[in-house]
């Protein structure tokens, strides 16, 4: 029987960056929105907002 468990990813190297990145990040929404958010700071330079965060969410996907 499968389950669906919530888990959340994030994969940095599948958007394009100066930096060629290859952090992927794995958790519940909430988790990986979290570390995302410190990654696209603290890494790539951007601005935390709410522009930021709902872009994150877009890119989340469902782990298998």
């Amino acid at each position: 029987m499968e389950t669906t468990t919530g888990r959340k990813f994030v994969d940095c190297s599948k958007f394009p960056s100066e930096m060629n990145c290859t952090l992927y990040i794995s958790g519940t929404k909430d988790e990986v929105l979290k570390a995302a958010v410190e990654h696209a700071v603290s890494t790539h330079g951007h601005k935390d907002s709410p522009e930021l965060r709902e872009s994150l969410v877009a890119m989340m996907s469902d782990e298998s």
